[in-house]
């Protein structure tokens, strides 16, 4: 029962997260039919619980019936045989009737007990699996981060599948930005998830500073590495608690300083509430490139040493993607930024283009000497 009510909750948590994909292609009676035949199993299941109480209720109650009579049966001739007094035939049946009681807690009990080692052994079956990235022995903080990174010879797969990225080889000097571009499915966002452990990679090693990550505490890595990824989330609380979810103790002059540069603080302001504005669950009452520079804001706060844009101009049009450019390029100096981008636009200004193939650098340097070369890079351009 335990079970099959998981699967029923995931299943009306899964329509109503998609609720406006559902109303779009009119599959809201399809959406019923699957919750319905998941809610039957429920009830099937439930139900013969059910009956299980439903025959040992009766069968408990003449249980103490029959033991009633047995008392009776067997205490009877022994009062008229003046053996035992009749106080203690009658004292002997409220014994019985008391054990009443405690043997239906202790049914009630069995019960919750099961109920509990169901929800349990789906707890712990979570708890225990082991994590996909372990903090090493011997892991240290790195108090001042610079941000030169080094990926060594780095491949990567999921399980026992091919590789994602394959052999990558490249050098970023602290403060440096880097451009990924690069068909789709060519590793751009596995590079991205290596770098604050996300991921591990299967082959090589990636450092910063010249220490291996798994060398790094996790979260003095994580500290320093900002993020704004492709799928932005936004926490059902206000935007100001949203801006300031990586640095709690910032100032209401950073927040409103870090939104200026990510270019939130006009429509924020339009808000009623300004920046006490809830912005409602993973941010539904925002645009989706309002969420995104609510996001870009939430990363600078953090002061990193590594920023990393994961396609994070996607939803803006072109006019708030140069204001957000502009903004950026001030807050990305003395910062090693890594950027994901379609819109080449963003991508000219960065010092190095790294383009990927098939999980490989197929070609490196900037705008002008990528063009030169003729090759994928001019390509796509």
């Amino acid at each position: 029962v335990q079970e099959q009510m998981g699967t029923l909750s995931t299943r009306m948590q899964e329509s109503m997260t998609g609720i406006t994909v559902v109303k779009s292609f009119s599959r809201e009676e399809h959406e019923i039919e699957k919750f319905e035949m998941e809610n039957e199993i429920w009830f099937d299941r439930r139900y013969s619980t059910i009956q299980v109480w439903a025959n040992y209720w009766p069968y408990f109650t003449f249980a103490l019936a029959v033991s009633v009579f047995l008392i009776l049966w067997f205490g009877a001739p022994q009062v008229f045989d003046g053996t035992i007094s009749v106080g203690s035939l009658f004292a002997m049946i409220w014994y019985a009737l008391m054990l009443r009681g405690p043997a239906q807690r202790l049914g009630f009990l069995v019960s919750l007990a099961a109920t509990a080692g169901a929800s349990a052994s789906r707890i712990f079956e979570i708890v225990d699996m082991p994590a996909e990235v372990n903090e090493y022995p011997g892991a240290r903080n790195i108090n001042d981060m610079k941000g030169e990174v080094v990926f060594d010879d780095v491949s990567f797969h999921y399980g026992e599948g091919k590789n994602i990225v394959e052999n990558l080889k490249f050098h970023v000097r602290a403060g440096q930005s880097i451009a990924l571009v690069g068909p789709t499915g060519s590793g751009k966002s596995t590079i991205i998830n290596l770098l604050p452990r996300f991921y591990e990679p299967t082959e090589g090693s990636v450092t910063v500073d010249g220490i291996d990550l798994r060398d790094i505490k996790l979260n003095n890595l994580r500290r320093n590495v900002g993020a704004v990824m492709q799928d932005i989330f936004l926490f059902s609380t206000t935007i100001r608690d949203n801006i300031r979810y990586g640095a709690p103790n910032a100032k209401e002059s950073e927040i409103v300083t870090v939104a200026k540069a990510a270019n939130a603080h006009e429509f924020i302001l339009a808000f009623a509430d300004q920046y006490d504005t809830v912005v409602g669950e993973r941010g539904v009452s925002l645009s989706g490139g309002q969420k995104q520079r609510i996001a870009i804001a939430r990363a600078l706060l953090r002061n990193p040493a590594i920023l990393l844009l994961d396609d994070s101009t996607s939803s803006v049009d072109i006019a708030t993607e140069y204001q957000i450019q502009e903004a950026l390029s001030i807050l990305m100096e003395n910062r090693t930024t890594f950027i994901i981008a379609h819109r080449l636009t963003t991508l000219k200004n960065a010092d190095q283009i790294l383009v990927l193939d098939n999980g490989r650098i197929a070609e490196s340097g900037n705008h002008d000497e990528l063009l030169l070369r003729d090759g994928l890079y001019a390509e796509i351009y």
